[in-house]
């Protein structure tokens, strides 16, 4: 069964998306951590994220970055 059919409300971008990544061969697993991903980016943006801009994308790398050193700042000091 595949775990990645789209949601009812899915858009076109997600299901191209699915397409895109079945088509390349990219595993199930490899496709949940891309869905996941797109997921957060457009829960970033409060909007679809076929409407973001270059600087969207910057911002959301830059808030993934910052987030990513915060939790392994959290693991250094849980395990000190």
């Amino acid at each position: 069964m595949n775990n990645l059919s789209p949601a009812p409300a899915s858009s076109s971008l997600r299901q191209r998306l699915v397409g895109d990544m079945t088509v390349r061969g990219f595993s199930e697993k490899t496709r949940r951590y891309y869905i996941r991903i797109v997921a957060g980016f457009a829960a970033f943006l409060g909007r679809s994220p076929d409407t973001a801009t270059a600087e969207d994308v910057r911002r959301f790398q830059v808030h993934q970055s910052e987030r990513e050193s915060i939790q392994n700042r959290g693991v250094l000091i849980g395990s000190g």
